[in-house]
């Protein structure tokens, strides 16, 4: 139960871009390995390759060599006795080499066949690497997504819809109010207006200011009061 519950909390503190990460890290290592082995490999098929070649050319040098001492013997150049020992001993190193260029020609067809083994497993991880690294630009923009829709969809989580309206109706009551009042001011300053206008009107104001300014004047002067303007 214990070891469950540590893999729960391991599980939930697991990072998928830094997992990508990680396993594509890992099998560019894996490729790194595989290449080196594979060129090991290579060496020793060449090696092998080059070693079979060197004996089919000394079977063929071998055989030219008891061929040549059996002619001296022919000529009489050397001892017949002589020339077969030589020539029985350069057919023995014939036959050493011809086993020995057969056992490296296995070895050719035996690494060949390992070093298309590996080139095919090498071809495999750098398509897996491509592919991850593929999907690892994939992931990192799904989550960036999910991530600014969480962040979005928390925010409006979090907002209290029933405050929010009811604010809003506040400040619709409160616009409304301060219309009225306003209204309500420029009734005031109207009726005010219309009062002053109808008093002026009713008494003719500002017509008896001017005579009553005008005979003020005239006293000042020392003038008559009848004199015409």
């Amino acid at each position: 139960m214990g070891q469950a519950e540590a893999n729960s909390v391991l599980d939930s503190m697991e990072d998928p871009i830094t997992i990508t990460e990680q396993g594509i890290r890992d099998l560019k290592n894996e490729l790194e390995e595989s290449i080196e082995s594979l060129a090991q490999v290579k060496a020793l098929a060449i090696r092998s390759k080059n070693e079979h070649e060197e004996f089919l050319s000394s079977i063929e040098n071998y055989q030219e060599k008891a061929i040549l001492l059996l002619n001296k013997a022919k000529n009489g150049s050397l001892e017949i006795a002589e020339a077969e020992r030589l020539a029985k001993a350069a057919l023995l190193k014939k036959e050493e080499n011809s086993k020995a260029a057969n056992n490296a020609k296995d070895e050719v067809v035996k690494l060949e066949s390992t070093v298309l083994e590996m080139e095919a497993n090498v071809a495999e991880i750098k398509k897996s690497i491509s592919k991850w690294e593929n999907e690892l630009k994939t992931l990192k923009a799904r989550i960036k997504v999910s991530n600014a829709t969480q962040k979005m969809n928390k925010q409006m989580a979090d907002v209290d819809a029933s405050s929010t309206v009811d604010m809003l109706e506040r400040m619709k009551h409160k616009v409304s109010q301060e219309e009225a009042l306003a209204e309500a001011y420029g009734n005031i300053a109207q009726n005010k207006t219309n009062v002053d206008f109808e008093i002026d009107k009713a008494i003719d104001f500002t017509k008896d200011t001017a005579e009553n300014e005008l005979l003020k004047l005239k006293q000042q002067l020392g003038l008559p009061n009848n004199i015409k303007s």
